[in-house]
Formats: C-alpha cells, structure tokens, sequence
C-alpha cells in the first residue's frame, strides 16, 4: 500500500522528542516492525515505500595531479562551478514556477556561495600547488566547511548547502552521476542522510509523500522546505538509512516517528486522524483565547515582508518576532535607511490593528556581518558577543536602526515593540531602552534568553515595557546543551522543567510590574506546551504561521484554570518526558486534536 496525507497546520517539534500523544518509543510494536525515533520538523503523516538518494560523490584522491597544464586545469574546475551555479538557478526558476519562493531564495543562496571569489582563489591556489581540479575544489569546499561548522547554529545548517555544490561540482568534473533524487512511478518516502535544497526545492508533493533524514535539524533547509511544501518530515533520525529500499513506512511529522512495516489498519488510522485533525483547525479562527475566554494574542515570527502572506493567510494577530538580521545577512554593505524603512513599514502597515514586535540586529556568533569587523576569534561563539553585547560596539549602527524603525512606524496605527537580544542585566536592559527613546520609541523591551536575566527579571522588568522569551537558546544556555550536538536532544528541550521555572519566574516578575511577556521561540508553536506556557502567566505567543491554528485549536479548548494545572503539573515532574506525561489528565481535549 503506499500514498500518504499531509496537513499543512501544525507544529515543528524542535525538541527532536515526540509529543505525549505521540506513539511509544523504540523497540518492537505488536503489529509492526519497529519504530524509529527523530525530530519531527513538518506535521502531518505520509506513508509509502523507502527510496533512497542516490549515492553519494566519493571523495577525490588527495594524490591527485592535474591532466593537463595548471591553467587548464584551473578553468575547467571554475567553469564546473559556474555550471553548478546555472543549475541551481535554474532550479530556483522551476521552483518559482510552482509558487515555492523559499526554495528559489534557497537555491539563489547557493549559487552565489558557488560563485564566490574567495572560493575560486582558494580553488586556483590549490591548482596552482600541483592539485588536480576535483581535489582542489574539495580543499577549498573543506576551508569553508570548518568555518561553517564551528560558527553557530545558523550557519552550521548551512554545511549540507556547501557540501552539496561540492559533490554536485566535483560530480560535473569526475563524469559521475549527479547526486539527487531518486525517479519512481509510486509515491514514495524519501530517506537520506540529509537533504540538499537544490533537491527538494524541485519535489512533487503528490510523488513525495514524506521526508526522513537522519541529520538536520529544525534550521536546517530540509526542514523549512518541507514546511513550506505541507510535507511531513522527520530529521535528526538515527537508523533511517539503514533501511532498505522498498521498506514500508509510516512518517508522523508532528511527533518525530517513523512506523516500519506499518500494517494497512495503522495506516489508515494515522490518515483518518490527520484528516480529522485538519478538519478541526479549519473551524479554529478569531483571536486566540482560552475556553473562558482569557485572551492570548497568537502571533507570527516572521523574516521580512516576504512572510506576511502566510501570516495572514493563518490567522495571526500581529507579528510577535520580527528577525531583522535578515534584512543584514548575505551583504557586503549595510542596507540603506531607505531599505531598512520600506522592509519595516511594510510589516507594520499588514496589521493596522496588531502590535509588531522587532527584535533588533541580532549579529555575531552564528551569524557574522561581511560589513562590521568581527570581534575577534571566540572559542565559543554562542557565548560570545553577540546582539546586544555586539550592538554596543557600534553605537551607531544601533541607532540608525532604531531610527529607522522609528521613521517607519510614523503616522502608522500598528503598535511597534523593540527588543534587543542577549541581555544579561538591568544595567544592558537601561541602556537600550535608553537608546529606544531617544529614537522615538515608546515601547522597548528585552528577550529573555540567558538564564541569569530569567532569574534577576523583576530587575529587567523595571527598565522596560515587556520581556519576550527565547525559549530555543533559553533552554540551550539553562542546560548548558549546544543545540548542534544531536546526542543532546533530550536537554535540548524546552519542556525540560528548570526552563519552565525559568519562564515562569520571568513572566511573574512581569506580571507584577504590570508589563507583558511573550514567549517567541519554538516552544510557542507546540500546542501542548502553549497551553502550559499561558498557565505559568506568558501573555502572548508567537511561533512559524502554520503553527497557529492547532495552538489556538488546543486553547480555545481548555480553561484558564486547566492550563495552569497542567504548568503546575510540569513544573513538578523531574524530566522533560515526565512533564509532557504530567500535563495529560489536566488538559483532556488534546485526544480531540491527536495530541
């Protein structure tokens, strides 16, 4: 039997564990041939037979020595990149054609990484040493690599985009088959060990009915493709391609599972709730509220104008992280205040009757600026000076942020909030609400992200008009776990119970100083731990769009009262599982929504 259904509403499980509702870990299943364990990334399920990426580039040998004369050898390993930068543009066009503008960004992306100078010198400086060109491309692929991997969680996603324009350039050189995506006449599951975007840019939903992936992460391409395409995806998912092509499978995006050897009875079942939970969140619209109707303002994250469609399209009330950095990234100049206004202005005038909160330049570490000089080599750079700490190195550059944020929001009815990441004290909350007015900004806030902001908050709460709650790196710095370290899943989870004392102690110090407290990081888009979440006193939440309807679904469902049950409930279970299992009896509609 193979086909498969997905839903596009859902949830991306960023912890990389399975939901309480989910299905049971590991070992053998009374109808089935086991169960595989991973990062659920996009919701919905998908079952079909197993095809496999075709193999992969080996490696060039490290003795290799050019053909013929050096110059030669150096054109034909350049013109092999811009070959490799052709398609994937060409790829980015077909994507385009089928309405998938984040996969052209993607692909675009790539190629200017395959015709960058810095690369062909490196590639030219390895010829000119005597090495043959698919071995030179290698080298040079390898310098990048090492600097990627080591630079944070943004930039280490992109290894598999420099990995694959390698393969495929050292491919076109070597006269090898052009590492992909298989061909079939079924649908099928598509396992890898990690997915590049110039494949699943390209995709046919109705052929591909699930990714798996045994690397990746929640950041990684794969998964914000799958996303943007409505098909289920599971990363992170060790043994997945181990499996031998042809294997039925049963692919849960939503909890992180994947079902072997499924029986028809299985299948059918998953498909009927998925079904069945769509129909649910069609009726789920209006103001996100409780059952007693407490109201909770469901907002989006979003990275420039680009993603205000969406926003709109599910339901969101305002704009509740506004990541500026994208607007920076990928320049060799600072975009102009004119720029920076037109990109702010835009978002702002989308919800004439919402609030939009921007978090300001979130640079350093993860993320480096061609245009600011770095501060220096970090041993680790997650803790090093980043956001606001980075910010405050360059005064300037800080204001004419600010300024334009200002200017942009001028005349506008939309209620703008700013908010500087990495904060540490009430000494750095002071001074960027200090700088926030002297800008003509009224509302400035903070994120909280470092557990020692978290637990001297009232402190915080007294210099600003709102805190907002990273939970992603709240939880990475709370458990001392790098979020790139798969063997770390189960600390990288934001229902770890010393988070959710940590959250719950900043939105009381906001509480009783009269201010707000969202929270902003992924946490938000699981609907369990929303509800958990508004329990321990968060007033706002704001998550990916296509999280929105299944968080208001799984509100609109308990009480005020139910959902600080179950927080209390969490906060006294002694691991992340136990608090998932804890919040059950305290929120019985989640069986309704298969949760």
């Amino acid at each position: 039997m193979a086909g498969g259904t997905s839903e596009t509403p859902g949830l991306p499980n960023d912890a990389g564990l399975p939901k309480g509702g989910g299905l049971p870990k590991g070992g053998g299943l009374p109808n089935g041939g086991g169960l595989l364990n991973g990062a659920g990334v996009s919701p919905g399920v998908g079952a079909g037979p197993i095809r496999s990426v075709a193999g992969a580039v080996p490696e060039p040998p490290a003795d290799a020595k050019p053909a013929g004369d050096p110059e030669a050898e150096r054109a034909t390993a350049l013109a092999a990149l811009a070959a490799v930068a052709e398609d994937l543009e060409a790829r980015g066009a077909k994507a385009a054609e089928v309405g998938n503008t984040d996969g052209q960004d993607v692909l675009n992306a790539q190629a200017l990484m395959a015709r960058d100078p810095g690369l062909a010198d490196g590639v030219t400086a390895k010829v000119n040493d005597g090495v043959a060109a698919a071995r030179a491309v290698f080298d040079a692929f390898g310098v990048y690599r090492e600097m990627l991997a080591g630079a944070g969680e943004y930039l280490a996603a992109r290894v598999t985009d420099l990995d694959d324009i390698r393969d495929r350039t050292i491919a076109r050189l070597l006269g090898l088959p052009m590492p992909g995506v298989p061909e079939s006449d079924e649908p099928f599951v598509l396992v890898a060990r990690d997915l590049a975007p110039a494949d699943t840019a390209v995709l046919d939903p109705a052929q591909v009915v699930a990714f798996v992936t045994e690397e990746g992460g929640p950041t990684s391409h794969t998964a914000i493709l799958a996303r943007t395409m409505g098909v289920p995806a599971v990363v992170a998912c060790p043994g997945a391609t181990g499996l031998a092509d042809g294997t039925l499978v049963l692919v849960d995006g939503a909890a992180g599972t994947v079902r072997i050897d499924p029986s028809e009875d299985e299948i059918a079942k998953a498909e009927s709730a998925a079904d069945a939970r769509a129909a649910l969140l069609e009726d789920a619209t209006g103001p996100g509220a409780t059952k007693d109707g407490h109201k909770v303002p469901l907002l989006a994250n979003i990275g420039g104008p680009k993603d205000l469609e969406a926003a709109l399209e599910h339901g969101a009330e305002g704009v509740g992280l506004y990541r500026t950095e994208f607007l920076f990234l990928d320049r060799s100049t600072p975009p102009t205040d004119a720029e920076q206004e037109d990109a702010y202005r835009k978002v702002l005038e989308a919800f004439p009757d919402g609030r939009v909160v921007v978090r300001t330049l979130d640079a350093g570490a993860d993320k480096p600026l061609a245009f600011l000089p770095p501060p220096g080599e970090e041993p680790n750079p997650a803790l090093g000076e980043r956001g606001l700490r980075m910010m405050r190195h360059h005064p300037d550059f800080m204001s004419a942020q600010l300024g334009a944020l200002a200017r942009a929001a001028s005349g506008l009815p939309a209620k703008l909030e700013v908010m500087a990441p990495m904060v540490t004290d009430a000494d750095e909350a002071a001074y960027f609400a200090a700088a926030c007015r002297e800008a003509g900004i009224d509302y400035p806030g903070v994120m909280i992200e470092v557990p020692a902001a978290a637990l001297r908050a009232q402190d915080i709460a007294a210099e600003v008009e709102f805190f907002s709650i990273g939970t992603n790196d709240l939880t990475q710095y709370t458990c001392a776990a790098d979020r790139q370290i798969g063997g770390l899943a189960a600390l990288q989870d934001p229902w770890q119970p010393a988070v959710l004392d940590l959250v719950a102690l900043s939105a009381s110090a906001a509480g009783e100083a009269g201010k707000s407290c969202g929270v902003c990081g992924e946490a938000a888009g699981d609907p369990v731990l929303a509800c958990v979440l508004v329990g321990l006193g968060v007033t706002s939440l704001s998550m990916s769009a296509p999280s929105l309807a299944l968080v208001r679904a799984a509100l609109a469902r308990h009480t005020l009262d139910e959902c600080r049950q179950a927080a209390e409930a969490a906060r006294s279970a002694r691991t992340a599982e136990a608090a998932r299992a804890a919040v059950r009896p305290h929120l019985p509609a989640l069986p309704d929504l298969g949760l």
